[in-house]
């Protein structure tokens, strides 16, 4: 059907004609078609339609009246939507005598025809166009004149073109195009709603007799061919839609006496493009009741396609085609006995391929596809080519040109049950043969069927190549190399079977990677072929898919289980023939999974790990031995393994040992069975972001008898000595024989081993090494304690150091044990020391501060200030506390230590020792709960190692919760609330631990031992030493002077008073005493206090023991106790002789002796009379 264009006709007046002016007019109209961007809201609809661009023919009215209307309806464009009369009159006389008759007489003749509009045009020169015009210009213009005479229904149908020839300003016409465009429309709403009535009325007679559904598709079908013409697409379609689905049920129904036969096969039929709609007449047949329901579907399809094709929608149509083909295949699979031989496959492949062709030929006319769009496409026309393939799999077999199996026999149709139909006919058309000429060719020819085989496959691989889908394109390669196989090509099968699989294992196609996988082990046993690492590869993938198969009819025979027997056996023998390992991951076929938590040996440091290992092959296994990693905190790994015989199918419980004393959680890493070089692996850490990782942890218990590790820093610290750590290695049940100590601190540490010494005697033999600590002969029981330098870890507070201790014992010389653990060491002091010094004469008293550095409280037993070893002779030290009594250091409470250092010889030289004893809270009451613990068990005569739990369960609460700190600090009580886990059996022991710890105890009493510190503190030096003070002079009038009564003092009264100064030399060094210091003093100037006269401010010459002194009177300017004016002492440069020596600064301290005294200052006494008026008089 050919499109049909919009129809609208032109006249126009004689004398307008004549100078060929209408054909100018004309002509210029048509250069502004098509018209563009046409909004039609129709009344059947709710939405708004959008025409982009409709294309409209133009023609005379002459040539339109003597043509004969068809009754057939075939589309409502077929006639003229709008009618144009072009006019150009601008006399009045000429327009009332002649012109307004030819403008009626035309207006009669369109207004007749239904479904019409019509518009008069009125040409004027742009010159002469009234833009506008007055109020009292009673004399109207001619376009004023044609409207009052024409217009009908109160719509304007007239409108002026102001042109002349040659214009094409979009500007001149656009009044024209607008009335063009709503008059079309207009028409167009009329003739639709017409139509749309039309084709209820005739639904609505569908159960009356006389109803005709071809008809009623040709009347449906011309709305549907307007909505093309005027390139409404998706409305067209839908009209094709809906006439489907009332086919379908009008077949439902089983009403189709309108039709012919279901197929009529004429010549060609099997070969003919499917899309193409003039290959028959099908409206004709249409018409005539005498279309097979063959050709309806095709027709209609065909149609379906063509408005998809404009549409751009070239996936839509394969689809469609797709359904179509394979759901009416199967119905002429019903009358296939009175079908000429392989017409069915004939015409399906002919079908299916001509679709592509026709999609390919209206895409090419398109900008080019990429990206998803073309991916679509490509996989669209590749299910087309492969539905053609699959039809050249159903004759290939018919004809023996392939074997009947598969996967050659998964295109074989089921057998069709046939039911009674009027188009159902047993004899076979003996007078029409199939005329697809490749068809024939292939169906006479294997060659030439093999290599049409070969054609399509490789054409339908090349789409799903473009379209991403390679799964799909690896299903036509297995097809292949089947075909291969069938024609004796092995290796070349044997290649493509080989690379399949591992292109289907990521799109979980287990069936098809079976399969190919199975193909591959018969071709490479065909050829005779080495069973090497590439066959091992081979089974192993094909062992993985029958494991993950749930039904495996397509791959194996009734006899499965010889047949994997065999294949496993085979492989043993092969892997036990390579010359190196060979690691295969995550195999399906067995599996592993730890059965519960690791257990501890009674005799040895042993841990048993119970694990449960799947096999989930219906044979026996033969392996040589079985691992699990387990892998702790800092990448600690575990090794467990136990050798193994065979694995039955099913479950098999086997028990894996490690030699090793390491304890805490752990995290189920790795697994692996080995079968002679065969390794079995998987990893099971990668499994925790998706797998509870309850099920992936392991907990190690701590054997108490067996060895472990313990670090610490020595009771004994000295500043500014080499950095120790002692190691204590607790042999516990084990005679040690050799024992290897290696440990790893963070970057900056380092230990050095050659220099650690060991401090326990009795337990064991050192052996000095630059690597590690080697301790030899440790017998059970024992602790070897271990000293070993390290650098500066001062930049630390606490640092992590890993352990790793490889021992074997005298029971056992040949088992290798381990131990790794990691420490947390604090190597920062819990305690920091500020000092600040008072020079007074020979004394120094030196004030020592000392406050937490962290929020752990600190105990003190004493801090002594020492002289050196080999004591410091003519220096006395003594402190202020008598006796020792504990003190506690808090966060936010420091505490004071005062000492004084008396030097008969000038300043100390040496430095002297600051000793701290102390300890922390938490390791006292730690000790004090352990001490307790075991007093509890043993009077209960418990087990040692059940105590474990019970201390471990005190101290979490300990660490939790910190109200118990005031009160153990007051009392030494240490009271614990009774809701705690505690193990069953252990609530006795509980209750009395509870009743003990209450108890008031001294801080003495914990078993813990004070640390000491030993802090040295270098004496300082002062060139200088001042004491300054104001001496008060009893005035000459006070009188007689009591020495029991102080002499009162006046505000405002003149005090003679002296400043001193006295200067020792006594605490600076030799060579300084003989330098003369000249300083300077300055009285404090304190205005609201005192008015000093005198001296205020001078020079003096210190020397060694003498009194510099200066009169001063001080006036009190107010009354109350008053403190001194302080005296500032200040050394001046040394007088040199222009070195750098000149701009020294000596040393200097002033003491202020007065800075504590205070003068009581009484207000001056006296009297003042005031007269105060209490009233007046009465007048």
């Amino acid at each position: 059907m050919s499109n049909q264009h919009v129809l609208m006709t032109f006249a126009s007046s004689p004398s307008f004609q004549s100078p060929d002016s209408c054909k100018q007019v004309i002509a210029a109209l048509q250069s502004q078609l098509p018209l563009r961007s046409i909004h039609w809201k129709s009344a059947s609809r709710h939405s708004i339609r959008t025409i982009q661009e409709l294309e409209v023919t133009l023609v005379s009215l002459e040539s339109l009246r003597d043509e004969h209307t068809s009754q057939v309806p075939v589309t409502l464009l077929e006639k003229p939507l709008l009618n144009l009369y072009v006019v150009a009159c601008e006399d009045n006389e000429t327009y009332r005598t002649t012109v307004k008759k030819q403008i009626k007489d035309w207006q009669t003749s369109v207004m007749s025809r239904k479904n019409q509009e019509w518009l008069i045009v009125h040409v004027v020169r742009p010159d002469t166009k009234i833009v506008d015009r007055k109020f009292f210009n009673m004399k109207g213009s001619m376009l004023d004149k044609i409207r009052a005479d024409f217009n009908v229904e109160k719509r304007d149908r007239c409108v002026q073109l102001a042109w002349t020839a040659g214009e094409q300003s979009p500007a001149v016409w656009a009044d024209l195009i607008n009335k063009i465009k709503d008059g079309l429309l207009s028409a167009l709403n009329t003739a639709v709603s017409s139509r749309e009535e039309e084709v209820k009325r005739s639904e609505g007679q569908r159960h009356m007799p006389g109803w005709n559904f071809c008809t009623y598709f040709i009347l449906k079908e011309s709305l549907a061919s307007s909505y093309e013409g005027v390139n409404l697409f998706e409305d067209a379609l839908q009209q094709y839609n809906e006439l489907e689905a009332a086919f379908m049920q009008v077949l439902r129904e089983k009403n189709i006496s309108w039709f012919g036969s279901l197929i009529h096969p004429a010549p060609k039929d099997d070969s003919l493009p499917l899309l193409s709609v003039s290959k028959k007449p099908y409206r004709d047949l249409i018409l005539g009741s005498t279309i097979s329901v063959f050709d309806f579907r095709i027709y209609l399809l065909a149609r379906q396609a063509t408005l998809l094709s404009k549409m751009h929608q070239l996936v839509e149509i394969c689809r469609k085609a797709i359904m179509f083909l394979s759901t009416f295949a199967r119905r002429l699979r019903e009358v296939e006995s009175s079908l000429p031989e392989y017409f069915i496959e004939s015409w399906t492949f002919s079908s299916a391929l001509s679709v592509v062709d026709q999609c390919d030929t209206w895409a090419a006319s398109w900008l080019e596809m990429e990206g998803i769009p073309l991916a679509r496409y490509s996989a669209s026309k590749g299910e087309l080519i492969e539905l053609a393939k699959s039809q050249l799999d159903i004759l290939g077999v018919i004809v023996g040109h392939l074997p009947s199996k598969l996967p050659f026999s998964l295109a074989i149709p089921a057998p069709v049950t046939i039911s009674h139909s009027p188009f159902i006919s047993d004899k076979r058309s003996s007078t029409h043969r199939i005329s697809k000429y490749e068809i024939m060719l292939a169906i006479g020819e294997s060659e030439a069927f093999y290599d049409l085989y070969t054609t399509i496959c490789n054409r339908a691989i090349d789409m799903y190549v473009k379209a991403g889908r390679r799964k799909f394109a690896l299903k036509l390669h297995g097809s292949l190399a089947a075909l291969d196989i069938h024609r004796g090509r092995l290796s070349n099968a044997l290649t493509i079977f080989s690379s399949l699989p591992a292109h289907y294992a990521p799109h979980m196609w287990t069936s098809l990677e079976s399969f190919m996988l199975s193909r591959a082990i018969d071709t490479h046993a065909n050829l005779g072929r080495p069973r090497d690492r590439e066959w091992i590869h081979i089974l192993l993938a094909f062992l993985k898919t029958y494991v993950n198969e749930i039904s495996t009819e397509l791959i194996m025979s009734e006899e499965d289980k010889a047949y994997v027997s065999r294949l496993v056996v085979a492989l043993r023998e092969a892997v036990g023939k390579l010359d190196s390992d060979l690691n295969h991951p995550d195999h399906p076929a067995l599996s592993i999974r730890i059965a519960g938590d690791a257990r501890c040996s009674e005799d040895e440091d042993l841990l048993s790990l119970d694990v449960v290992i799947e096999n989930h092959l219906p044979c026996d296994v033969i392996v040589e031995e079985v691992s699990t990693v387990l892998t702790g905190q800092d990448a600690n790994r575990l090794k467990f393994w136990a050798k193994v015989a065979k694995l039955s199918p099913g479950q098999n419980n086997v028990t894996l040992t490690c030699a090793t004393s390491c304890y805490g959680a752990y995290i189920f890493d790795s697994s692996e069975i080995q079968m002679s070089r065969l390794h079995f692996q998987w990893n099971h850490k990668a499994t925790t972001a998706t797998v509870n990782v309850k099920r992936n942890l392991v907990r190690l218990p701590h054997d108490a008898r067996g060895l472990d590790v313990h670090l610490h820093q020595p009771h004994q610290t000295e500043l500014g000595a080499t950095f120790q750590m002692l190691l204590v290695l607790s042999t516990g049940r084990n005679d040690i024989s050799t024992a290897t100590v290696k440990l790893t601190a963070p970057v900056g540490v380092n230990f050095d081993y050659a220099r650690a010494l060991v401090q326990s005697k009795g337990a064991g033999e050192f052996e000095p090494s630059k690597n590690c600590i080697t301790i030899v002969n440790a017998p059970k029981g024992s602790n070897v304690i271990v000293s070993v330098p390290h650098s500066d870890a001062s930049r630390f507070r606490t640092i992590k150091i890993d352990v790793k201790v490889t021992y074997s014992t005298i029971l056992h010389p040949t088992v290798v044990r381990t131990l790794r653990t990691s420490r947390l060491v604090a190597v920062s002091l819990p305690i920091a020391v500020n000092v600040e010094d008072y020079f007074r004469g020979k004394r120094l008293f030196s004030k020592f501060t000392i406050s937490a550095t962290t929020h752990q409280h600190v105990r003190l037993y004493s801090a002594d200030l020492r002289a050196p070893f080999q004591g410091l002779g003519g220096v006395k030290i003594s402190g202020c506390r008598p006796g020792h009594a504990i003190m506690t250091v808090t966060p936010d409470h420091s505490v004071n230590y005062l000492f004084s250092v008396e030097s008969e010889h000038g300043p100390v030289l040496e430095p002297l020792y600051l000793v701290i004893l102390y300890r922390m809270l938490r390791e006292e009451v730690e000790a004090l709960v352990n001490k307790e613990v075991e007093h509890v068990l043993l009077e209960k005569s418990l087990d040692v190692s059940q105590g474990q739990e019970l201390t471990a369960e005190v101290i979490k609460y300990l660490d939790n919760d910190a109200a118990w700190v005031e009160l153990y600090s007051a009392t030494g009580k240490l009271v614990i609330p009774t809701p705690l886990e505690i193990t069953k059996g252990l609530e006795e022991s509980f209750e009395s631990l509870q009743e003990i710890l209450a108890q008031s105890r001294l801080p003495t009493e914990s078993p813990f031992p004070w640390r000491e510190i030993r802090i040295p503190v270098d004496v300082p030096r002062m060139n200088i030493t001042a004491a300054a003070w104001i001496g008060i002079h009893m005035p000459p009038f006070a009188g007689e002077v009591h020495p029991d009564k102080l002499t009162p003092i006046y505000a405002g009264q003149p005090i003679s008073a002296t400043l001193f100064i006295k200067t020792s030399l006594h605490w600076a060094e030799q060579e300084s005493k003989r330098q003369r210091y000249l300083l300077r003093y300055d009285v404090e100037e304190r205005v609201k206090d005192w008015l000093v006269c005198g001296r205020k401010r001078g020079d003096f010459v210190a020397q060694d023991g003498e009194t510099f002194s200066v009169p001063l009177t001080l006036i009190a300017l107010h009354h109350g106790e008053l403190t001194m004016p302080k005296i500032e002492v200040k050394p001046l440069p040394l007088m040199g002789d222009g070195t750098m020596a000149s701009v020294v600064l000596p040393s200097a301290d002033t003491h202020q002796v007065h800075g504590a005294e205070t003068i009581l200052v009484l207000p001056r006494g006296g009297r003042s009379t005031f007269v105060v008026g209490m009233g007046f008089e009465n007048s």
